[in-house]
């Protein structure tokens, strides 16, 4: 489990098409902390470590975790939000986050409003009704919180704070963005259908 506070800009520093996708993923984390298993949410994906050195970490990514986001767009030098897993008695700035992608929206408008930068996204129609003003989801790992929804549009301010600790500052239009619904959101709509 993950809160959608990154702690960290990785970059990805080799990718390899074996059976699987290996990538190595440079970070400013003490890797004398991270052990061989350890979950990490890389842009909101979550990873398993399979190799440790100085400054990097490799993971292993399925077929399935590919076509599922937007991790078949990594290239080399590419930025990635951060987060270690959360551990019991941690702080949970964020909300309730899994690591496990449920889709891709992008970035259909990019407008400064202020200091602040307002991004509207398109989600996949089939996700949309999870998606409510004031309510929270996870993009690229990041948590944050939703400001107006028009159907399958929705809208979200990034104060400079976060555009500064996280990908965001180089958002442009026509990006496609991991998308993690908000596990509440999730379950409420189950309980409707089988009302």
């Amino acid at each position: 489990m993950f809160t959608g506070i990154v702690t960290d800009i990785g970059t990805i520093a080799e990718l390899d098409q074996q059976g699987d996708l290996r990538a190595r993923i440079r970070t400013g984390y003490d890797t004398n902390g991270i052990d061989i298993g350890a979950s990490i949410a890389s842009d909101g994906v979550c990873l398993t470590v399979i190799a440790l050195g100085p400054d990097w970490y490799d993971v292993q990514i399925s077929a399935e975790t590919v076509s599922k986001t937007n991790l078949d767009a990594w290239c080399l030098g590419k930025r990635v939000n951060l987060e270690r897993a959360l551990k019991v008695g941690d702080e949970l700035g964020g909300h309730i986050v899994s690591g496990h992608v449920d889709g891709v929206a992008e970035v259909i408008a990019v407008k400064d409003e202020g200091d602040s930068t307002r991004v509207t996204l398109r989600a996949p129609k089939d996700l949309a009704r999870f998606i409510a003003p004031k309510g929270s989801v996870a993009l690229n790992g990041t948590s944050l919180t939703v400001n107006d929804v028009d159907g399958c549009d929705f809208g979200i301010n990034f104060i400079p704070h976060t555009k500064e600790v996280t990908t965001w500052g180089d958002v442009a239009v026509g990006d496609r963005v991991n998308l993690e619904i908000d596990t509440l959101a999730r379950y409420v709509a189950r309980l409707a259908e089988t009302v």
